[in-house]
């Protein structure tokens, strides 16, 4: 048959063999047939088909072959999923004289990841011819044992192919002496024996030349030959016998080498060289069995000259020949069976297509597949595969393998790797194992949102600031990795007193610096509250949010405002006085108000310009303006009094004013009070009323607010606190020079010292964790105080003097 007839054979039998494994298909197997030397690119079958695979998603699924070595002879094409022979493939060479030829191969199919066993049969081909290792085999009979029926051995022949195309037939070319006898040998090998079928005679004829041909069952048949000669001898009358037409031992595959498994004996009735005795294989010998046994020629002792290896042999047949010095022979059989012992350790192999398993993957996910296998037999090859205990993953026995599933849930954030130590160990005595590590990574999902490190930011920045300036710095932290830890912040939109938060503020997306955008007007605004976000870059995003207060800080950047006396243009106010007013009449008061805050709003009058300055003084807090004796004929009429009200903030402002005092004498006795002057004061009630109610609903505005931030403060750990923030090193110098012994009166009626001491900034941008102590420790603690800085020493004085010793600190509360 030719090559091309073949393969539409086969081409029928692979169509038969596929109809027929359907079985197989549904256990995750498939199997091919294919012919050896056929073509490179030839179809084997279609893989993605026969896996269910759809055209769209082969591609997507990527089959590929494991780590198999003998899948370099195939290749699945990409674009259908068929597979084709890759290279020149040669049964012989792979399976040699086995009669079958199945080759192994593992299919991975990703996305899933799968894994399915694939078989391909070579199927044997007619292409090599049947040989003869001898041309001339030589066989000496003598003429007085050559009756008919007496039986010769020949060589067999070998052929590389197997099964029908191995040796089928042998023939004898016709002669009237002899016939031709074929018989199998346990191993399935035709074996062929000369049969005498007339009595020779040497004087007759001394030499018979056969010739015996070999054909093997292709088609068409391919045939071997080898000449034969027979010579005639003279009488020798016994041929040696041994003990036993056949012989059957048992030894271990772990015998030693030049081990001595059996000792012939035959015997010859013959004496002199007639009867001496030789021995040695005969042609019937395997190959195989040469090279791992070695008979003595003399002795017939029967050795081992190379290992045994139960795994590949489990038998061997000796034909043993032994012949004397007049060429008569005698044979036996020697069946040797090979037992095996525990001498393999059972072998591991990890596939899978990637070494990273995402951490949100589910219970039951399969990472990759493990094959075992263990060349022994029986309980020497049974085999048990163990995880160390504690991790997350076990193994799930599968057909003929097994796979390496999530027994728990991964988090990469607590263990980004995981180093597993597999252990197979067969059931033998003693047990052998080994092991395999595999190394899995743990891929990042966007899995955590992002987290600042404080609960609440406070920032702190004196008013009039440049456009700019550097308020604070917000900072997050996630724990996840690369773009799922990319970190975005931005300020979420608001409005205060509706206009848009991004008119006062904008932030830095990618340091999370926070700049001013205008310039703050503490007057205006004392408290802006913002809300920031830090968003991951991960899918789906992540994000948190964030309270940002930033305290506008009071500078000294409005004078003192007079309310008393009105000033309208360039008219001077007027004041008069009887000139009977005794020493510590109230001639006037001055009153005024400084709309900014603290320090900065504490005033001091001061009497800066007076032609009689023994006659008049003024109250340095309160602005009353008395005189310093009673009035004699010899003073003036008309007294000009020039009023300075300065501010305590720095630098301080002033502003000053002129009353014209008039010394009359007839004017009613009646002694001013100071409220008066704020009656009088009621032309311009506009001006007045609106600067107070204006200042009061400021500081009580203030006021709630901070309180309502110390309170919150003060209940989150220290740790986590609030954050505050200066963006002005000058303010150090600016407000630690701001605090001053301050009187305050208690519930009961007693006067109460307080000193709040204020730590200086450090830096730009820094922040300082703040500690506060219980509100009714410090119950008299003015928001000025606390606005200038944070708290690092609170004295508190009970009854103070006017001395210096109310600077000695009593009470200390620390933070």
């Amino acid at each position: 048959m030719d090559n091309q007839s073949f393969v539409k054979a086969w081409k029928r039998q692979v169509a038969f063999s596929l109809f027929l494994c359907s079985w197989g298909w549904v256990s995750g197997q498939l199997r091919y047939s294919i012919a050896e030397e056929s073509h490179p690119g030839t179809v084997v079958g279609n893989v993605a088909q026969d896996l269910g695979v759809n055209l769209a998603d082969i591609s997507r699924r990527r089959l590929s072959f494991g780590s198999d070595g003998s899948s370099r002879l195939f290749s699945i094409e990409k674009k259908n999923g068929a597979l084709v022979v890759h290279e020149r493939i040669d049964r012989e060479s792979l399976c040699g004289s086995s009669l079958s030829c199945l080759l192994h191969l593992e299919v991975v199919a990703e996305n899933p990841l799968e894994l399915h066993s694939l078989e391909i049969e070579i199927l044997d081909i007619n292409d090599n011819l049947p040989s003869f290792i001898s041309l001339n085999q030589l066989i000496n009979v003598t003429e007085l044992f050559s009756s008919p029926g007496v039986t010769f051995q020949l060589e067999t022949a070998k052929d590389l192919d197997v099964g029908k195309n191995g040796i089928n037939e042998y023939k004898l070319n016709p002669n009237p002496y002899f016939s031709l006898l074929t018989k199998h040998r346990m191993d399935g090998t035709l074996i062929a024996e000369l049969v005498l079928e007339k009595s020779l005679d040497r004087e007759e004829k001394a030499e018979h030349k056969l010739i015996l041909t070999a054909l093997d069952g292709g088609d068409p048949p391919k045939s071997g030959t080898t000449q034969i000669t027979v010579n005639v001898l003279d009488i020798n009358d016994n041929a040696p016998v041994f003990d036993q037409s056949h012989y059957k031992i048992s030894i271990l595959e772990n015998i030693p080498l030049n081990s001595v498994i059996i000792h012939l004996n035959a015997t010859d009735l013959d004496d002199g060289s007639n009867g001496e005795i030789l021995y040695s294989f005969d042609h019937h010998t395997l190959p195989s069995a040469k090279r791992t046994f070695k008979i003595n020629s003399k002795t017939s002792e029967i050795v081992t000259i190379d290992t045994l290896d139960f795994e590949d042999s489990v038998f061997y047949e000796l034909y043993i020949k032994a012949t004397d010095k007049g060429s008569l022979e005698g044979r036996c059989v020697v069946k040797v069976e090979v037992e095996d012992v525990n001498d393999n350790t059972p072998e591991i192999s990890f596939n899978s297509k990637s070494n990273e398993v995402p951490e949100n993957a589910p219970i039951g996910t399969v990472v990759g597949f493990i094959t075992v296998r263990d060349r022994d037999y029986g309980k020497n090859g049974d085999i048990r595969l163990s995880v160390p205990p504690g991790l997350p993953f076990t193994c799930q026995p599968m057909s003929q393998r097994y796979a390496l599933v999530t027994s728990g849930h991964l988090d990469r954030e607590k263990l980004s790797q995981y180093t597993i130590k597999l252990t197979a160990s067969d059931l033998g005595s003693p047990s052998l194992s080994s092991q395999i590590t595999i190394s899995l990574n743990i891929s990042d999902v966007n899995d955590n949102p992002p987290a600042f490190l404080h609960n609440v930011y406070n920032a702190f920045i004196a008013e009039n600031n440049e456009a700019g300036r550097l308020l604070c710095t917000i900072s997050a932290t996630d724990p996840d990795e690369g773009s799922n830890a990319n970190l975005i912040y931005s300020i979420t939109d608001s409005h205060i007193h509706g206009s848009p938060i991004s008119s006062f503020v904008y932030i830095n997306s990618d340091t999370g610096n926070i700049y001013a955008q205008r310039s703050f007007d503490y007057e205006q605004f004392q408290l802006l509250q913002i809300t920031a976000r830090v968003e991951d870059s991960g899918s789906p995003k992540l994000s948190s949010n964030v309270s940002v207060f930033i305290f506008i800080l009071d500078t000294n950047d409005n004078s003192p405002t007079i309310l008393y006396p009105e000033y309208a243009g360039e008219t001077v106010a007027q004041e008069s006085i009887p000139r009977s007013a005794a020493a510590g009449y109230l001639v006037s008061k001055v009153s005024a108000v400084d709309i900014d805050s603290g320090h900065n709003a504490w005033l001091l009058y001061s009497l800066v310009q007076s032609a009689s300055p023994a006659l008049f003084r003024i109250s340095e807090y309160s602005g009353e303006v008395r005189t310093l004796r009673g009035l004699h004929e010899t003073d003036n009429t008309e007294h000009r009094l020039v009023i300075a009200i300065r501010d305590h903030g720095e630098p301080s402002m002033t502003t000053t004013t002129t009353i014209i005092v008039n010394i009359l004498d007839d004017i009613a006795q009646e002694s001013p009070k100071s409220q008066d002057f704020l009656t009088n004061a009621k032309s311009t009630p506009d001006l007045t009323l609106y600067l107070i109610v204006s200042l009061v609903a400021i500081s009580a505005v203030f006021l709630v607010t901070f309180t309502i931030l110390l309170v919150r403060c003060l209940r989150k750990n220290y740790d986590s606190g609030c954050g505050f923030c200066f963006s002005d090193k000058s303010l150090s110098t600016t407000y630690m020079d701001q605090y001053k012994p301050t009187l305050y009166l208690n519930t009961d009626g007693t006067l109460k010292y307080m000193e709040v001491r204020m730590a200086p900034p450090e830096a730009p941008g820094s922040c300082y964790p703040a500690c506060f102590p219980p509100a009714t420790d410090i119950p008299n603690v003015t928001l000025t105080n606390l606005l200038n800085g944070p708290i690092t020493d609170v004295v508190e004085h009970t009854n103070p003097s006017s001395d210096s010793s109310l600077l000695n600190e009593t009470n200390q509360v620390r933070c």
